[in-house]
């Protein structure tokens, strides 16, 4: 089951968007809800005026589960919801419940956070799963939002899980991130065994770098504050492929690049 909320744990809509373009794009249809009573302020996540037919309806803040159907006929199951504002355990047990009533043995959740990550390279993607955690979860002291709540406990449940986090650049703006929605999915299509549709994708990603580029050539500060980040990005990454091959030389190269980062700050 894959799981994604609206809100915190979504910059830019990065990662409901994988489950929006998912359940758009294969055979899918609506097979349980959880009901919004006692679970949203709803001067938060506010109720919505909607139109159909000639008469207006108001559509509250709901839970909603998929089944969706891959071309090969593999199914799979999404959870698409805005964050709870209240009784999070609670939330998490109906939502669990209803996991164990599709027979589910595996749950997914994704998530997308502001960072300081240049637009110019492959957006930062960490990813966990119930045997590995990734350096993140590992390092991590603070809050926390309901994915991470909702993955313990499956953990706890006995569910297989996986943690799936891409890091967006903020100066970009707010607007969608195409990007990140597509290295999410091509994630996610590691963790499922199917390569997942990422149709128009790879062309709103190139857009959305685009954009980005326009941004930093017409301001100089931002123009700066980028190559610092390609800087980073690329010693990180560096220092990363040498440990990987059991270089010599990688414990010196993450020493330097921390060095250079401290100097950064002063």
């Amino acid at each position: 089951m894959i799981v994604a909320f609206e809100g915190w744990n979504d910059a830019c809509q990065t990662a409901t968007n994988v489950v929006r373009r998912m359940v758009a794009h294969y055979e899918s249809r609506e097979v349980r809800h959880i009901s919004c009573d006692g679970y949203y302020d709803y001067q938060t996540a506010r109720p919505m005026m909607c139109h159909v037919t000639g008469r207006a309806r108001i559509v509250w803040p709901q839970t909603t589960f998929f089944e969706v159907a891959l071309d090969d006929g593999y199914r799979l199951y999404a959870q698409i919801a805005p964050e709870p504002n209240y009784r999070w355990m609670e939330y998490c047990r109906q939502s669990l419940r209803v996991a164990q009533e599709l027979d589910v043995d595996h749950v997914v959740t994704l998530g997308a956070m502001f960072a300081e990550c240049p637009h110019t390279r492959p957006l930062p993607v960490d990813v966990s799963d119930s045997t590995c955690q990734c350096d993140m979860d590992r390092e991590y002291n603070g809050p926390v939002g309901i994915t991470t709540v909702l993955d313990e406990m499956a953990r706890g449940e006995g569910f297989d899980t996986s943690s799936m986090w891409v890091s967006i650049p903020q100066y970009v703006g707010s607007d969608e991130c195409a990007q990140g929605t597509l290295q999410l999915t091509q994630e996610l299509s590691c963790v499922v065994g199917r390569e997942l549709d990422t149709t128009d994708l790879d062309r709103l990603a190139h857009q959305w770098r685009m954009r980005g580029d326009v941004l930093s050539s017409s301001d100089d500060e931002l123009a700066a504050y980028v190559r610092r980040l390609e800087n980073e990005y690329d010693r990180t990454a560096r220092a990363a492929t040498l440990a990987a091959r059991n270089s010599p030389q990688a414990e010196e190269m993450v020493r330097d690049a921390e060095n250079y980062l401290k100097g950064l700050d002063h």
